[in-house]
């Protein structure tokens, strides 16, 4: 039996959500061993957009294959008894045995928060990006419109990007705020490793006024990751949802 299921997650104090080598403690870690327990057997996840350490998560979708009964309320109440609380099963369900939470996705969506003020808060430091200077939400929307469609978004992957192909496409991308925290909110087909937080630092950047609004258009043709600026922290960034075909689940 395959299921999918839904993981919240609070990647504070996490080296991200693959699972590693080494003794470093992650998402998929914790998942799978508590899972298993669930299961009394071995359990493998595979999920929907892997996140790296520190970046948290509203919706991440996995899938598992089974042979193991369980009611629903069971996997749930008994997988969350054995995960820590910065992580939590929020719901789960028998799908087709050719779903595949990576493959299967059309979309997902991302945001990315940003506490804007001089002073460094005490309560956002884990979910949100501190920054000091003012940020012009207007540039940054201006700026995040030409990001809109296809593109090759070679200057805004990380240089380790194992992807075959920088050719994404984004569907929209808004800069919005909420009393001092300004949120940039993504969706797009796929996204490059370090994309969004890459996007993120070039929005920053040209809020404050170090760049102009045209700096998208010179990195999305000099295709140079080396031209694109810093990449924004992690604790600001939240994978919130992966979309489906309807009728997947």
């Amino acid at each position: 039996m395959r299921f999918i299921a839904a993981i919240e997650y609070d990647g504070t104090h996490y080296h991200g959500w693959q699972r590693q080598k080494d003794l470093s403690e992650t998402i998929q870690e914790k998942v799978e061993d508590a899972l298993s327990k669930v299961a009394n057997d071995a359990t493998k996840v595979t999920c929907a957009g892997r996140t790296d350490a520190g970046v948290h998560a509203l919706e991440q979708i996995i899938h598992f294959d089974t042979n193991v009964e369980r009611t629903e309320r069971a996997w749930i109440f008994g997988t969350n008894s054995n995960l820590p609380h910065d992580i939590s099963l929020r719901w789960i369900k028998l799908v087709p045995d050719d779903f595949h939470a990576r493959f299967s996705a059309v979309a997902r969506e991302y945001k990315y928060y940003i506490y804007n003020q001089p002073v460094r808060s005490a309560l956002h430091r884990y979910h949100t990006t501190w920054y000091c200077t003012p940020l012009d939400e207007y540039l940054m929307q201006q700026a995040a419109n030409k990001l809109l469609g296809k593109h090759d978004f070679s200057s805004f992957r990380a240089k380790s990007c194992q992807a075959n192909s920088p050719i994404r496409t984004i569907e929209f991308i808004n800069v919005s705020h909420t009393g001092d925290i300004l949120c940039i909110n993504l969706k797009a087909n796929a996204f490059l490793h370090h994309m969004v937080r890459n996007i993120a630092g070039v929005l920053m950047a040209i809020g404050e006024g170090k760049e102009p609004v045209s700096w998208v258009d010179d990195l999305l043709k000099v295709k140079s990751r080396e031209e694109g600026g810093v990449t924004a922290l992690p604790n600001g960034l939240h994978f919130v949802r992966a979309f489906y075909p309807k009728g997947s689940f």
